[in-house]
């Protein structure tokens, strides 16, 4: 049996995301060592070499390329290998190439490493999820997408530009599918404790059901627009990983709102995104929050429009 390193990670895939997100991680020493895997393995080399030379700046690991041998002890093992999302693309569009990468990946995966927990990036990752469950056999709690991490990081800076406030005092989650069913819980959203629509008034806003459809379409269409702009993301997403690596490695139980395995009795066999308390084991549970029946039934659409995806796409 192959012992555990807590401070190695492994990241598959070295394109944008792969690449800013080796990068997020060095910045926070997290760990001690980083494998870089790539199907160009110039690609993982360059990668490596390019923050390995930073390093006199930064603290002491290693950083390489390497071959799935090598992950075989790594604590975290990074999925961001995939076909990128190109303009005007629904991440759903995506989902049938990145299956059949999936397909080539996730075993070789669970052939050298068996007791890691596997965070899942590539889009669409709530499909993605799902399918790295089925084929890597790993239990459900360490099995996991960066889910609605970046969205609900989104909907707080919005948030906090509109009430001039602090964004990290800004309680509130989007949840459901990490795209275009996705679903801001405005019910529970609060600052400090103070509830959402109060704070507005707060702050001289009152026009409520116009500011929180305006908010909820800007985080919603914020992909869209950055890809439009600069064709793709990845700084975003670079910081959501590190932040759910830094819950992982120092076992925090910080409750962020990734993409795991469903089985409640309204939602079931299916991934998606609901706060969860995430730790060294993964995760180690889901909090129910307070939803009005609105939001109860946009998440039972959500959860069956990603349904409706993995029948066509496993059938």
């Amino acid at each position: 049996m192959v012992e555990m390193n807590s401070r190695k990670a492994a990241i598959i895939g070295c394109g944008f995301v792969g690449s800013a997100s080796a990068f997020a991680l060095m910045e926070s020493h997290l760990f001690s060592e980083i494998v870089l895997i790539d199907a160009d393995k110039n690609r993982a080399e360059g990668e490596a070499l390019d923050i390995s030379h930073g390093l006199p700046f930064s603290k002491p690991m290693q950083i390489y390329a390497g071959t799935y041998e090598d992950i075989s002890d790594a604590a975290v093992v990074i999925v961001t290998a995939g076909a990128g999302q190109k303009p005007g693309e629904t991440r759903l569009d995506l989902v049938k190439k990145n299956v059949a990468i999936f397909k080539s990946i996730i075993p070789e995966i669970a052939k050298y490493n068996k007791d890691g927990i596997l965070l899942v990036v590539a889009n669409p990752v709530d499909i993605l999820t799902y399918v790295a469950k089925q084929l890597s056999g790993f239990p459900s709690n360490r099995v996991f997408g960066s889910g609605t991490v970046l969205d609900t990081a989104r909907l707080k800076y919005l948030l906090s530009e509109h009430l001039g406030v602090d964004s990290r005092s800004i309680h509130a989650f989007i949840i459901g599918e990490h795209g275009d069913s996705e679903i801001a819980a405005w019910s529970s959203a609060n600052v400090s404790g103070v509830p959402l629509h109060k704070f507005c008034e707060m702050r001289g806003h009152y026009n409520h059901t116009r500011a929180t459809r305006e908010i909820a379409e800007g985080v919603k269409n914020s992909a869209y627009e950055i890809i439009e702009k600069k064709k793709a993301t990845y700084y975003g997403i670079a910081m959501s990983v590190r932040r759910i690596c830094e819950a992982i490695v120092r076992d925090e139980k910080s409750i962020l709102p990734v993409s795991s395995i469903q089985n409640t009795e309204e939602i079931n066999g299916v991934a998606l995104s609901m706060p969860a308390i995430v730790g060294k084991q993964g995760v180690e549970g889901t909090v129910p929050i307070e939803l009005n029946a609105e939001e109860k039934a946009a998440l039972k659409e959500s959860a069956d429009t990603l349904k409706a995806v993995l029948h066509d796409v496993l059938e």
